[in-house]
C-alpha cells in the first residue's frame, strides 16, 4: 500500500523555504522523538542543502528515555549535531542557542575578527506537520508568537519571530513528502497525529500500534487496559483487532446490539498514546 499525501500548501512551503535559504544561517530540524526516522522528511537534505543544521528530537518527554539515548547516539554516529528537547515542558530548549553558536562559530569568529558585532542568528525551523514547530517558537520567544494546535496543518504561511535573544526564527508550514513507500511510516505518523485521521482507517492505525506495544511495551499495555491472556505477539491485524475488541468492551465503546465500536475504541488507544497516558513510548528503534 502506497499512501498519497501532499496538500498544495506543502508544495508552496517547499518552494518558499528554498527561496528564503539565502537569508538563513542555520536550520533547526524538528523531528518527533517517538518516531525519529519516520518523522524525518527524506527531501530535507535536498530542500536545505549544505546549511548548518541542528536536529531536535522534540516530544522527548513522551518518548522512551532509553530509546532517546540510543537515537541521540545513532544521529551522532552520522556526524549530526542533535539535541533531545520537549517544547511543551521546556526540557532542553535552553541549550538550543548554545548549540547554534557552536555550529556558527567560524562565521561568528570571522565577524568578530573584522570588528563586527555579530547579529542574531537567523534560524529556519523545518519539520513535518504537528511536530511542534510553533510550540518551540513560542517557548524560545517567551510569548505566543506563533499559532499552535494539536492537529496537522495549523501553520499555513511563513513568519519571522524575534526571540529577544541570539536567535531570529522563521516558522514554516509542515512539509510531508508526496507518498509513503513504506506503509509502516504512514501508520507511525498517523498514530502520533502527524497526518490527518482521514488518510488512514483509524482502527487499522490502532491495530498497528497495538502490535508494536504488545512486543515492545507488553506490561504497559496489559496494565493500562486490564487485558487478560494477551498473546506474546500479535502477528497480524486480525489478532490485533481481537485485542482492540477487548479494550473496546472494557472501555464501554459499544454500538447497537452490544457490538464493539472499533473506531471509538481505536480513538481511546490513540488518544492515550498522544497524551502520554500510555507512558513514555517510542515506536521505532535505531539499527546500530
Amino acid at each position: 500500500m502506497t499512501i498519497q499525501w501532499f496538500p498544495g500548501h506543502m508544495t508552496r512551503a517547499k518552494r518558499q523555504i528554498q527561496e528564503k535559504l539565502k537569508l538563513i544561517d542555520v536550520v533547526l530540524e524538528l523531528i518527533d522523538a517517538r518516531v525519529p526516522v519516520s518523522s524525518r522528511n527524506p527531501m530535507i537534505d535536498e530542500i536545505v542543502g549544505p546549511k548548518p543544521r541542528l536536529i531536535l528530537l522534540n516530544k522527548a518527554d513522551l518518548a522512551d528515555p532509553q530509546q532517546n539515548e540510543r537515537w541521540l547516539e545513532w544521529f551522532r554516529s552520522f556526524g549530526h549535531e542533535v539535541l533531545a528537547i520537549d517544547a511543551n515542558t521546556g526540557t532542553g530548549t535552553r541549550d538550543i542557542s548554545g548549540r547554534v553558536k557552536l555550529l556558527l562559530k567560524e562565521k561568528i569568529d570571522r565577524q568578530i575578527a573584522k570588528g563586527m558585532n555579530p547579529r542574531a542568528a537567523r534560524a529556519l525551523i523545518v519539520g513535518i506537520p504537528n511536530v511542534g514547530k510553533s510550540t518551540l517558537i513560542n517557548r524560545l520567544a517567551g510569548r505566543a508568537a506563533a499559532i499552535t494546535g494539536d492537529r496537522p496543518g495549523v501553520t499555513k504561511g511563513q513568519q519571522w519571530i524575534r526571540t529577544g535573544g541570539d536567535l531570529e526564527l522563521l516558522d514554516t508550514p509542515g512539509i510531508l513528502w508526496p507518498k509513503f513507500e513504506d506503509p509502516e511510516v504512514g501508520f507511525r505518523l498517523a498514530a502520533t497525529g502527524a497526518i490527518k485521521e482521514q488518510v488512514l482507517p483509524i482502527d487499522e492505525v490502532a491495530c498497528f500500534l497495538l502490535q508494536w506495544l504488545a512486543t515492545a511495551y507488553r506490561d504497559t499495555l496489559v496494565e493500562r487496559y486490564g487485558l487478560t491472556d494477551l498473546p506474546e505477539q500479535l502477528p497480524d491485524i486480525g489478532s490485533a483487532a481481537e485485542v482492540l475488541e477487548q479494550i473496546g468492551r472494557k472501555r464501554g465503546c459499544l454500538a447497537g446490539g452490544g457490538h464493539v465500536d472499533y473506531e471509538k475504541a481505536a480513538g481511546v488507544v490513540l488518544r492515550d498514546l498522544r497524551s502520554g497516558k500510555l507512558g513514555r513510548i517510542t515506536l521505532e528503534a535505531p539499527i546500530i
